[in-house]
């Protein structure tokens, strides 16, 4: 069924238009390309000058499975059906030079009053990152 879908992925959160099951999130694409930077082209999925066969991620009516596409590209891809919320991971190639490299990605949280706080306001300063998960 087309719904509205929460997509979550490196550029940020969206709502876009999707047909989601407990495995795929098919979607139209210009969607694609506006929430991935690829591009669908007769060879496959094109980014810059790099193109892979698209395989079975593109379906009768020319729809985009996200799913598929992770797979193809090496990405962590999770879907909640219930909660209408998708989300798309970076390469497992780029997290690891990322956790190599031991610098923190820049990102903004909000402290206890509401103001925003971004890792970058605090560069040259001496910092404590306490990260928690319940599960």
């Amino acid at each position: 069924m087309t719904d509205k879908l929460s997509l979550i992925t490196a550029l940020g959160s969206k709502l876009i238009d999707a047909t989601a099951t407990a495995t795929a999130v098919m979607i139209s694409p210009t969607t694609f390309t506006d929430e991935t930077g690829w591009v669908l082209k007769p060879e496959g999925f094109c980014f810059e000058d790099i193109c892979i066969p698209a395989r079975q991620a593109v379906d009768d009516d020319g729809r985009v499975d996200l799913a598929e596409f992770a797979r193809l590209t090496d990405r962590p891809f999770v879907i909640d059906v219930d909660n209408a919320a998708a989300s798309l991971g970076a390469t497992f190639s780029d997290r690891g030079g990322d956790l190599n490299s031991l610098q923190a990605p820049d990102f903004k949280l909000p402290d206890l009053s509401g103001e925003i706080h971004a890792l970058s306001d605090y560069k040259g300063k001496k910092i404590l990152l306490a990260a928690y998960a319940s599960w």
